[in-house]
């Protein structure tokens, strides 16, 4: 189990080398959040947590515990919806998801309740350890931190990427032309979200214990771009800006 403080490339690298799996140019590591929050110390224990007001009064609208409606005030901007059991929220990262992304789920409260936060800088993140696997294995790669999210109007949970290095996340293809000519207008193409996604079927996400996986034979961008631009790109970049969001 992943504790707080530990060197996370280094034992995604290690776990590689003892399943005999040899890193090479291109491949996409995809690591769970859940670990990569544990090893930057995100657990917060709730009898720590002291609520406002404020999260005291949505508590008793939404019936959830005062103090983990203050974690998700003091992790979001703003809150955008509530009902019984439910906060929707805007992430301090610019997501708009259920309960800020916090989540009790797979961790030890053994000592008392916990909850596990988000990554301070999911995308920061990424590119340190895609620095050190790189230097490890002596390779160019991509590293995407994968999390859980519901989507409005659809049903069930489903992986997107929150965390990017090396990989080219948004493919814009708008100015281009379709099979018959016609210039495209709007289609761009979200890379990094399709392939958290798929990583995401295959490390479950209950009881599965696979935090790790790796995507190998797709090129991280497509022929025209160089590895400096795919660099330039971050998950931050997936948000829609604030002035384009027609719900709120």
């Amino acid at each position: 189990m992943v504790v707080p403080g530990d060197d996370l490339a280094q034992q995604i690298y290690d776990t590689l080398v003892s399943n005999k799996i040899t890193l090479q140019d291109g491949d996409m590591v995809c690591i769970a959040q859940k670990i990569v929050s544990k090893a930057e110390g995100q657990q917060v224990a709730l009898a720590d947590v002291e609520p406002s007001e404020q999260a005291i009064a949505l508590a008793a609208q939404t019936d959830k515990d005062p103090r983990m409606v203050e974690l998700i005030l003091q992790e979001s901007t703003e809150v955008l919806r509530q009902r019984l059991g439910v906060l929707i929220v805007r992430h301090n990262l610019g997501m708009v998801g259920a309960h800020a992304g916090i989540d009790q789920s797979n961790i030890d409260h053994s000592g008392g309740e916990q909850a596990l936060l988000l990554p301070k800088d999911p995308d920061k993140s990424a590119a340190c350890i895609r620095d050190k696997l790189q230097s490890l294995a002596a390779c160019e790669l991509g590293v995407i931190i994968t999390d859980s999210h519901n989507r409005p109007w659809r049903m069930g949970t489903i992986g997107v990427a929150i965390g990017c290095a090396g990989i080219q996340v948004l493919d814009d293809h708008r100015g281009g032309e379709d099979i018959y000519g016609r210039e495209l207008k709007v289609t761009l193409i979200n890379r990094a979200d399709a392939l958290a996604a798929a990583a995401t079927l295959e490390m479950g996400e209950t009881t599965e214990k696979i935090p790790l996986v790796l995507i190998r034979g797709l090129p991280a961008s497509n022929p025209t771009r160089t590895a400096a631009q795919n660099a330039a790109q971050t998950a931050a970049m997936i948000n829609r800006p604030l002035e384009e969001d027609l719900f709120r």
